[in-house]
């Protein structure tokens, strides 16, 4: 939690997090399969006491700023979405996955929650324009000023993750990308919320990208 409080501090607009379900049914945000030496899915809520629930970070960081939780496993759709409806974001969110299934049962179980497709291969891109999603999240060696412009196209919005060069965040905020995630975040501030940049050569189009970019959303890892 103490690395959320720190992207917003630097000036991040939201977090993206990843949400697994322990043995017991409890949702919990964890990144990897494991925490220490216990496998998350086959571990008790008691035995992952350090990581933070679903319900914790929606109560404590969904009024400030864009939530995008990612749904590692099949399975937890219905309690994320009960966890939602008990503790609505003040902002606003989506609930992503790689797995083309979880997208359909979320729909299926909620026409409003806004749901995103994460692409990391050619094979999962192609498939972003039949699936019933808001946003489409993109790693960043996928996605093309064209991608771009089918996406909004198709009157959806693009992510694109993960993004850790100054290089690369002017160059997808330049072409119009609605949400740069990345896991440094105070780069990615320095970098695109206006602040002097550390190479004055860069100063004009940082600039311009921010005129072309000025809704777009900076999301820390």
């Amino acid at each position: 939690m103490a690395a959320f409080d720190g992207a917003f501090e630097r000036g991040c607009d939201g977090l993206e997090f990843d949400v697994r379900r322990t043995i017991s049914g409890e949702c919990v945000v964890c990144h990897n399969p494991r925490a220490g030496k216990f496998a998350v899915s086959r571990a008790t809520r008691d035995q992952l006491k350090t990581l933070p629930s679903l319900e914790d970070v929606i109560r404590g960081y969904g009024h400030r700023g864009f939530l995008d939780i990612e749904l590692k496993v099949r399975g937890l759709e219905t309690a994320v979405l009960a966890c939602l409806r008990q503790h609505p974001p003040e902002r606003e969110y989506v609930i992503s996955s790689f797995l083309p299934e979880v997208v359909l049962e979320l729909k299926a179980r909620s026409a409003v929650a806004p749901v995103g497709i994460i692409c990391g291969k050619p094979s999962q891109l192609v498939a972003w324009r039949k699936l019933p999603v808001e946003y489409v999240i993109v790693n960043q060696s996928l996605v093309t000023r064209k991608l771009v412009q089918l996406v909004h196209g198709a009157a959806r919005k693009i992510f694109v993750w993960t993004v850790n060069t100054r290089r690369a965040m002017l160059k997808f905020s330049g072409w119009g990308v609605d949400g740069i995630i990345s896991d440094n975040a105070e780069l990615l501030v320095d970098t695109l919320d206006g602040r002097e940049p550390a190479n004055p050569v860069s100063e004009r189009k940082l600039r311009s990208a921010m005129r072309i970019s000025s809704r777009l959303r900076l999301i820390a890892v």
